[in-house]
């Protein structure tokens, strides 16, 4: 007898619409990971009853979990997709869109608001492209690594998703977007836009929405230290307020 993979999938024609349950059962391949799942049903897109149904809209593009646009909630955690092997998950497996970003449509959201947060910290190095730069300032190796680490986020959400500041009641702009102000603010070229960085997180919605309850860093693929992050723009802030202070 042939296994299954048996999905129970939360389902909304539009943002509108109302919710719905479905369930399905697909056939089990090894290796396969939850997007296969999804395939399966575009390919053949009727439920566990053997009734007709729309095949399930989701988002995706690597398929290796670089780009983040597979983010859902798999088992009630925030996670990609792609990565999601059906093997390592019980069943059914419980698939729910994000609920920190406006609904398109299924499994798909528009994360837009975590690409205003990017231009409202202004997230890029101001360089003129135009001529050859010749090779950029040497960081110290620790500096660089950490760079690194910060350099992995893809944007995904799960870190929005988890945190409980993160909802309708506040304009806190995420972990994500603070962790790339420090990131730009610790690079030698990108450091010339670092007050206006922490201007922009000093206002409504930044670091002092941050409640500290650490579900981002739990949640995040790529590992980025983003409460370390955080705490080291709780210090820049305050030390450059106290400078401004000062100063009057």
């Amino acid at each position: 007898m042939s296994r299954t993979v048996r999905l129970r999938i939360r389902r909304q024609d539009g943002p509108d619409a109302p919710a719905r349950w479905e369930e399905f059962a697909v056939p089990h391949y090894p290796h396969m990971n939850v997007i296969t799942c999804l395939q399966e049903i575009q390919r053949n897109p009727v439920d566990a009853q053997g009734r007709a149904t729309t095949p399930v809209v989701w988002d995706c593009n690597c398929l290796e979990e670089v780009c983040g646009a597979c983010t859902m909630v798999i088992n009630g955690r925030a996670r990609q997709a792609c990565s999601a092997l059906v093997d390592e998950l019980p069943q059914p497996i419980v698939l729910e869109p994000l609920s920190k970003f406006p609904l398109i449509r299924d499994l798909m959201v528009d994360r837009a608001v975590m690409f205003e947060n990017l231009k409202r910290i202004k997230g890029w190095v101001p360089i003129d492209g135009t001529y050859d730069l010749g090779p950029g300032p040497r960081l110290a190796e620790k500096r660089r690594q950490f760079g690194y680490r910060l350099s992995r986020c893809m944007t995904c959400g799960c870190c929005m998703e988890a945190c409980p500041q993160v909802n309708r009641r506040t304009n806190f702009i995420g972990p994500a977007a603070l962790a790339q102000a420090l990131y730009f603010n610790i690079s030698p070229i990108g450091r010339a836009l670092a007050e206006e960085r922490l201007e922009a997180i000093m206002g409504d919605g930044g670091i002092t929405e941050c409640g500290n309850a650490q579900n981002c860093v739990k949640v995040c693929p790529k590992e980025v230290p983003l409460t370390t992050a955080i705490a080291k723009l709780n210090g820049d802030t305050t030390w450059y307020f106290l400078r401004n202070w000062f100063q009057r």
